[in-house]
């Protein structure tokens, strides 16, 4: 007997008018301005969520730089760190199920695909983080002086201080702990800017990250529009880094703005990824891998699969397989257990998307899925997967970044015009390739200009594996060992031991 799929109760929690959190106190905005939260399965209207004014980022910022200052987290022990972020797992993952819903209701993300893959995602960063707490040494170096000298030289791994880190709606949930999870880890305090989309899920976890303990001033949670407070996160003088995940014009903006400070920045932007599906694949592994891909989180995913390149000796019979599969696929209400993905994430994703799907006809690509129609008494932001045939490198539908469910399929000929089709861009956050050829696979993940390069497969991540982009789409890292050296700094201490 097959198990029939869980059905959640989407009226299981209640949502509250969304507050700030500021040195371990939660209130409204001080100029007690507010926004809507709309729900994009139904448009409906979720609750309120308080608007930041230029103060609050003012008193948001003084309680991070005292707390990192003068409070008890400047002489906490690495161990207690630690313990905390550990703790703060466990939390996590007790209330799994509501920061799961809080994923579906703001952004449409599928229950089942936060409750599954986000939450147990997020749990394994803090505890690898936690464990990197107390690992987080300096080095004795072999240093010489002047004649009859004798000095001892070595250094420190010093936190860099407030943190502000800025994050986009599709992932909020990964790619906030992303950034949080590693400075809270290296002693810094943080700041993050959820974005005005997705509030809920940052609240929730800002009421984890109270329960655990953390000292006053230590976490704090500015909601709001960007455009009204990024700005001034980004050029106040007592911040010292700046963590964005966002749109490429965006990280570009914000690395103008903290130029004047001289701020540390990390920037994970935008792409588009080519996806290469040689004639040598496995057909029907690599169809799926093709569906994974692009329309995982309807395609509002910064590594989606976004440009298919087929092999034109089997590009007719690829787009046939792909159709079929995509047929299958149910669009739907994200509790809806048997849904393979939610509607867009909001009005302005949904107009975007559909933007573009007219720009591919207009260009001349072959519309072989998907519609931009629907009736006027329906709701949601829904859009069907979208498949164009024909498409060329220099149309717009393959050169920019859609976020949607929209797969342009390139034709190529041969190893090398897959390379060259799959590097011509701006952007370089990911690339993939389909082979059974272990030897091409190897020589194309040298050649693919991206940070990331998956081999038969598609969306595999880790906390301890790097995440970034080339060109574009950005630089520095998130996860692994390696995002600690973007939030410490290093100090080299000289001691002359003559006398």
């Amino acid at each position: 007997m097959i198990d029939q799929p869980k059905i959640f109760n989407k009226n299981s929690f209640s949502i509250d008018p969304g507050l700030l959190f500021i040195n371990g106190r939660w209130k409204p905005a001080s100029n007690g301005q507010t926004f809507d939260l709309i729900n994009p399965s139904d448009e409906s209207l979720i609750t309120t969520i308080a608007a930041s004014s230029p103060d609050d980022v003012n008193e948001a910022v003084d309680a991070a730089r005292l707390a990192f200052n003068e409070g008890p987290w400047k002489i906490i022990k690495p161990s207690e760190r630690a313990s905390l972020l550990f703790k703060i797992a466990d939390l996590i993952a007790a209330h799994a199920e509501e920061l799961a819903f809080c994923e579906a209701v703001e952004i449409g993300m599928l229950f089942k695909d936060s409750l599954n893959i986000n939450i147990p995602h997020i749990v394994n960063m803090f505890r690898y983080y936690g464990g990197w707490a107390t690992k987080l040494e300096g080095r004795q170096k072999p240093v010489e002086g002047w004649p009859g000298e004798h000095l001892y030289c070595f250094t420190r791994k010093e936190p860099l201080g407030v943190v502000a880190g800025i994050t986009p709606y599709n992932f909020p949930l990964i790619l906030s702990v992303s950034k949080i999870a590693p400075a809270l880890a290296a002693g810094n305090t943080f700041i993050h800017k959820p974005a005005s989309g997705a509030p809920l899920s940052a609240i929730k976890l800002a009421k984890i990250i109270e329960a655990s303990g953390i000292p006053a001033g230590v976490y704090n949670l500015l909601t709001g529009s960007g455009s009204a407070i990024g700005s001034i996160l980004t050029a106040h003088p007592d911040i010292a880094k700046i963590a964005i995940t966002g749109s490429t014009e965006t990280g570009k903006q914000i690395i103008k703005d903290g130029a004047d400070t001289l701020k540390h920045v990390t920037v994970e932007l935008g792409g588009k990824s080519p996806h290469i599906i040689f004639s040598d694949a496995d057909l029907e592994k690599a169809v799926e891998s093709a569906y994974f891909a692009l329309f995982w989180n309807k395609g509002e995913v910064c590594v989606a699969g976004s440009r298919l390149l087929v092999e034109d000796a089997i590009y007719d019979d690829f787009i046939a397989r792909l159709t079929e599969r995509l047929s299958k696929v149910k669009v739907g209400d994200p509790f809806d257990p048997l849904a393979d993905y939610g509607p867009m994430s909001g009005k302005s994703a949904y107009d975007k998307v559909n933007s573009y799907i007219s720009i591919g006809k207009q260009e001349g690509a072959k519309i072989i899925t998907g519609s931009t129609e629907r009736a006027s008494s329906e709701k949601g932001y829904y859009i069907r997967p979208t498949i164009f045939a024909d498409a060329t490198n220099n149309m717009r539908i393959a050169r920019e970044e859609i976020f949607g469910p929209v797969l342009p399929v390139i034709r190529f000929q041969g190893f090398d015009e897959a390379i060259r089709i799959a590097n011509d861009t701006t952007y370089g956050l990911a690339s993939g390739v389909q082979t059974t050829d272990l030897r091409k696979a190897i020589k194309a993940s040298e050649l693919l200009q991206s940070g990331m390069v998956w081999l038969n497969t598609w969306h595999h991540y880790s906390p301890a594996a790097p995440f970034g982009g080339y060109k574009q789409s950005g630089y520095g890292r998130e996860n692994g060992m390696e995002a600690l050296d973007y939030y410490t700094q290093t100090k080299t201490v000289w001691m002359d031991l003559n006398s």
